[in-house]
């Protein structure tokens, strides 16, 4: 049974819901808003996940156009509240902050089983904006058995540059007392565990990002390592603007590596 909080019928078969999700790794409900463009046939998921300080909406709020791409691109798009600040860890820490725990072991299980989905990694992408966009890439380089492509958005893809910003001590505890927490957590050093073709990989950064630096660093990173990718620098910095404009590329990168999957259900 879905918890539908509100309801949005866009035509026919569109709808844009917000949900519940239960997490019993944080014993909570979490809102997620889900669009989906066709109620009548199974399709691919794509999660987007929101950036620090926002929430569940901000997709939606600042990419409106997210309803008819998830109708042209022929997938659910789905946008869970990752908390505050918490960087999509499960915090080693806070017991309170499982966010990669109910992203990976409960929200995509419960999606699966209340929408009409292709409940198979090869119809499954992550991606998401600055806090979001370390945190997709974060959890698709750890959990690549759940999916088939990531991207990144203006992402901080490398945390450490930042010890006092954006509350991450909170979740990861002091950089100079913890290092290895932050060490172990930071998106560049999971790419050692990337082989190539594991994933279908696409980020960009606008040139008067603050992010750009890390984002060009894991772009060098990826070349070294011979892992194939897209990225891209284009005009812009980090706000509203920006990723709404992005987003709709990305989307389009998913597109192609879904349709050319010969897994069909």
């Amino acid at each position: 049974m879905i918890f539908v909080l509100f309801g949005l019928s866009i035509h026919t078969n569109a709808s844009v819901d917000t949900i519940l999700v239960y997490s019993k790794k944080m014993s909570k409900h979490i809102k997620t808003v889900v669009i989906n463009p066709d109620k009548n046939k199974k399709l691919p998921v794509i999660y987007l996940l929101h950036g620090h300080g926002a929430n569940y909406a901000q997709w939606l709020k600042d990419a409106p156009q997210l309803v008819e791409k998830a109708t042209e691109t022929g997938s659910i798009l789905v946008m869970p509240d990752g908390g505050y600040n918490s960087w999509y860890f499960d915090s080693p820490i806070d017991s309170s902050v499982r966010y990669e725990a109910f992203i990976t072991k409960e929200l995509i299980p419960f999606i699966d089983s209340a929408y009409a989905t292709k409940a198979n990694r090869n119809y499954r992408a992550i991606t998401g904006l600055s806090m979001g966009g370390h945190g997709a890439f974060y959890l698709a380089f750890k959990h690549k058995d759940l999916f088939v492509a990531a991207g990144s958005i203006c992402g901080g893809l490398d945390i450490r540059p930042f010890p006092n910003n954006w509350q991450i001590s909170k979740v990861l505890g002091s950089i100079d007392t913890n290092s290895r927490n932050w060490e172990k957590n930071t998106v560049i050093n999971i790419i050692d565990s990337l082989k190539n073709n594991e994933l279908q990989l696409i980020f960009d950064c606008g040139f008067d990002d603050f992010f750009l630096p890390v984002n060009r660093a894991v772009h060098e990173k990826l070349m070294a390592a011979k892992i194939k990718h897209d990225y891209i620098e284009r005009s812009g910095t980090h706000n509203a603007a920006y990723w709404k404009n992005s987003i709709d590329y990305q989307l389009l990168f998913f597109r192609k590596q879904f349709s050319t999957n010969p897994i069909t259900q």
